[in-house]
């Protein structure tokens, strides 16, 4: 059998990367060397951001794994969101922080899943309940995956025990955790080399709200301003990708990081789930959705339960 291969999801964030290095470093410590960390996609601006204050490589790029491979799926446990393939390998383990999203497994194995903002907040645990050192450079990686995730805090989906890990991570790591975090979130909400259907793909991620096909985009700007001049070729974008995918909604979500609101673009048959949602009024397909910056906990469940 060939390498252990240790992936986050298809169109990775910070989480997904750095917990993919992450993971495939405490495998390493715990003695099992023949593992490399990949990746399911492109690096962003932020995750870019990271690696080269850190001057690591990204992982290596994977679309597919051979039949039989044994793998570690971090920050997703979704088939939509993996590899294709995904019933034909061996999941060996499994650490995130999503909701269960149905993959069924062979055999048993190790699944850890904790309610916290961010994976890289169990990968400390891990490494912590191993008695294994978490050096500098592993420190920033887990700590860029947990300003990241939660915003330097501000999402609701960051729990206290993401701001106390985060903090002792900054220590370890020697960082001003404000001032580097939001120098790594800006470096992330560049948009000028990207075209408009990279930018539509940058974090999508399919799901049903119940029966409704849905992709939920999200970027993130300090200027939503800026990103709305490229309405019109982002609706283009999105009609295109409906039509391609079959979907009855996309929704497009530009997230202000300073202001933490979020500009929603939503277009399909069902973009009046948005108004049923938010109770607000989408002109000319769109809304600004005030206090609204997680997908994960004020976007998939509340428009889920009202679809």
């Amino acid at each position: 059998m060939g390498k252990v291969l240790v992936f986050g999801h298809k169109n990775p964030d910070t989480d997904s990367i750095t917990s993919s290095l992450v993971i495939a470093n405490l495998e390493r410590k715990l003695g099992n060397n023949d593992v490399e960390a990949c990746r399911l996609g492109n690096v962003n601006k932020e995750t870019e951001y990271v690696l080269n204050y850190l001057k690591l490589e990204a992982p290596t790029l994977i679309n597919d794994v051979e039949d039989g491979t044994e793998v570690i799926l971090v920050d997703h446990n979704s088939p939509e969101e993996t590899v294709s393939n995904i019933n034909n390998a061996k999941i060996l383990k499994i650490v995130d922080h999503h909701r269960l999203c149905g993959l069924v497994t062979d055999t048993p194995l190790y699944f850890r899943a904790e309610p916290v903002g961010c994976t890289g907040t169990i990968m400390y645990k891990l490494y912590k309940e191993n008695g294994i050192e978490i050096d500098k450079k592993i420190a920033t990686l887990m700590v860029s995956a947990i300003i990241s995730d939660t915003l330097l805090f501000k999402s609701p989906t960051c729990t206290e025990l993401d701001k106390k890990v985060g903090i002792e991570l900054s220590r370890i790591a020697e960082i001003d955790l404000e001032k580097y975090g939001m120098e790594m979130l800006k470096a992330g909400t560049d948009l000028s080399s990207f075209s408009i259907d990279e930018i539509l793909n940058l974090d999508a991620k399919e799901t049903l709200l119940k029966s409704v096909k849905t992709v939920i985009n999200q970027v993130n700007t300090a200027s939503i301003p800026e990103v709305m001049k490229m309405k019109d070729d982002l609706e283009r974008g999105m009609n295109k990708i409906i039509n391609e995918k079959g979907l009855d909604l996309f929704v497009l979500l530009i997230t202000d990081i300073v202001n933490s609101n979020s500009q929603v673009i939503a277009l399909g048959k069902n973009a009046d789930l948005v108004e049923k949602s938010y109770g607000v009024k989408l002109e000319d397909n769109t809304a600004l959705l005030k206090g609204v910056v997680s997908r994960k906990k004020q976007v998939i469940p509340i428009m889920t339960e009202n679809a």
